[in-house]
């Protein structure tokens, strides 16, 4: 559930120091235990105790139930025979962060009774030693009881927190996605009309009225260059991504996998829209999350390739594979590179034969109407 080196608890009010003295006080309760089996007796539960609960920490199955069992029941042994309670304090700690509201409750519950329980035979069996240390006991009950809770609301509430920023960031998107799509048709939608009607009233008068035909030509001609105008100053206000930068980033990417990184081709892309270019790269990215998430590839292949009619990436890796109709239906992140792909005329092509092998296309046609306007 935690990082190795998290075994002293954070944001619960008290200074890791303070943890550290309670990591260090069993030893003095066991050197005030004079028979020399004693003493080693309680070195080796000390020592069971923190195998236990670091064990706790690393399992993600029905096994840290059984650990946090053992450590409570090393707890109860310290507290009985050597009156040490304060190992009840690293256990509440950890039950504060049970995600399951019903295995909280239960390990809250047997865990404070089965505390009390055992600080009360305490009294009974080594008066004197409990009642010179009545005080931090009544903390040690107080840190017992709220510990967990503290710490379980704080969980929840961050959570909630995390889900909101996230919501919030989706909902951003969405609402920047949206204002591209309507400043998409308002630049385009009227203007492409207005060439369709004038196309079709060009090719009416071409034998009937050529002149009127070449005035009509000459309009569509003017609309279009207006139009690629818009499009261009839309699309300088955006954030694009360059493929070279892209490039950089994915071989940080894949070496941190200890993915070898093999490019062919230049990045640097000079016959390519910024729009096209703006989409190969987050194809890429895209692509290399899949590379390290899911393929076991120890090899990645990027070929890039600036022809005169396309543009195109291949991604190949020699990792396990996958079905393109899972991925296809299944992976939100193929989905969307397609969708990406299409508004672009792009294609997107699968082959998992031998490892994985992504060929992302798309044709030149915003620079051919460029170099034509």
């Amino acid at each position: 559930m935690r990082k190795w080196y998290q075994i002293f608890p954070k944001n619960t009010g008290l200074s890791i120091y303070i943890w550290i003295i309670f990591c260090l006080i069993p030893f003095y309760f066991l050197f005030k235990s004079s028979p020399t089996l004693d003493f080693l007796i309680g070195i080796i539960m000390v020592i069971l105790f923190f195998v236990t609960y670091r064990l706790s920490f690393v399992s993600n199955t029905w096994f840290v139930y059984v650990w946090l069992s053992m450590g409570m029941f090393i707890s109860m042994f310290m507290t009985l025979f050597y009156g040490y309670v304060y190992f009840a304090l690293f256990l509440s700690f950890f039950i504060g962060h049970i995600k399951s509201k019903g295995g909280f409750i239960a390990l809250y519950v047997v865990h404070l009774v089965t505390t009390v329980l055992t600080i009360n035979i305490g009294f009974f069996i080594k008066t004197e030693m409990f009642v010179s240390q009545l005080p931090f006991i009544i903390i040690s009950i107080i840190g017992i009881s709220l510990l967990p809770f503290n710490i379980y609301n704080r969980n929840k509430q961050e959570k909630l927190e995390d889900l909101l920023e996230t919501a919030t960031t989706q909902l951003a998107i969405t609402d920047e996605r949206q204002r591209i799509a309507r400043d998409l048709h308002d630049t385009l939608g009227q203007k492409l009309s207005l060439v369709g009607m004038k196309a079709d009233l060009a090719t009416k008068l071409v034998d009937i009225d050529s002149e009127q035909a070449k005035k009509e030509i000459f309009d569509i001609q003017i609309t279009a260059r207006t139009a690629l105008k818009e499009v261009r100053e839309l699309v300088s206000s955006m954030r694009l991504i360059k493929l070279s930068e892209e490039i950089l980033s994915v071989e940080e990417i894949l070496s941190a996998a200890n993915i070898t990184v093999n490019i062919t081709g230049n990045p640097e892309l000079f016959n390519t829209s910024v729009l096209a270019e703006n989409v190969l790269s987050m194809c890429l990215k895209e692509t290399t999350t899949n590379i390290v998430k899911h393929s076991k590839a120890t090899e990645c292949n990027i070929i890039i390739q600036e022809l005169p009619n396309e543009t195109s990436l291949i991604v190949e890796d020699n990792g396990i594979g996958f079905n393109e109709k899972f991925i296809t239906h299944l992976t939100h992140g193929i989905s969307g590179m397609r969708e990406r792909l299409e508004f672009m005329n792009g294609n997107l092509t699968i082959n998992s034969d031998n490892g994985t092998k992504l060929t992302i296309s798309i044709p030149q046609i915003i620079s051919q109407a460029e170099e034509r306007i």
